[in-house]
């Protein structure tokens, strides 16, 4: 698995999975090219801007490419028949419009044999009420990886997806049942208290696991491994 010397593009760079591939990353001596609407304070290119604004790919200069993973996204909890059309354009366009975007210049810049993961969710797999558009908008991502799949291999481009359950990384901030536990009982305490209740595993994952997983969809390790979809969920979805 090893990356030395390879350039990858990395959205959501600034916190959570996406941090934690780039960590990763950087150790092994990746080139990276790092983008996010936040700051980001990782050795790379940085480039800082929301991923489904088209003029932002515009403007970046990704050159050839190795790896990419598409990462960057935004949370929100609501019923349909209370959801705000505005909001559910907000997740719909982070977390769709975003990912082809993120994708589609990916794609562009790929040498042969290249690889990619979107990150997805459980929650594209697995309906619960409350998060449509969210789930949604995964579903989505997940499809999207797969026909990217299908395209990309006559030239031997790789594309996979991962589809974590709980992960304990900053999204959560935005989902106001979680926050509002958090502020009660502190983040760790919150975190245990859904993971028990939700997870067979009664456990929710580390940003850092997700991140060794999805080093292993962009690495040689996992060369005949394309359109697949990876839950990595701690057993949610049963």
């Amino acid at each position: 698995m090893s990356f030395a010397g390879k350039r990858v593009l990395i959205t959501g760079a600034a916190s959570g999975i996406g941090r934690a591939v780039a960590e990763r990353l950087h150790i092994e001596g990746a080139e990276l090219l790092l983008v996010d609407r936040e700051p980001i304070d990782l050795p790379g290119r940085h480039h800082r801007g929301d991923v489904a604004d088209e003029a932002l790919w515009e403007k970046v200069e990704l050159g050839p490419l190795d790896h990419a993973l598409v990462c960057a996204g935004v949370a929100g909890a609501a019923p349909i028949v209370g959801l705000d059309y505005a909001e559910w354009r907000r997740i719909l366009g982070v977390n769709l419009d975003g990912a082809f975007l993120t994708l589609r210049a990916a794609m562009r810049s790929l040498v042969d044999g290249g690889s990619a993961v979107v990150v997805a969710s459980a929650a594209g797999v697995k309906a619960e009420p409350g998060i449509a558009a969210y789930a949604a908008s995964k579903a989505g991502a997940i499809q999207l990886a797969r026909v990217a799949a299908k395209e990309g291999a006559p030239r031997g481009v790789r594309v996979n997806a991962v589809a974590p359950g709980g992960v304990e990384t900053p999204i959560w901030d935005s989902v106001p049942m979680f926050a509002q536990r958090a502020a009660e009982v502190g983040r760790s305490a919150a975190f245990d208290e859904m993971a028990r209740m939700a997870t067979p595993l009664g456990r929710y994952a580390t940003a850092e696991e997700i991140a060794a997983q999805i080093l292993f969809l962009l690495s040689d390790a996992a060369a005949t491994i394309t359109g697949a979809v990876l839950v990595s969920d701690g057993g949610y979805s049963l």
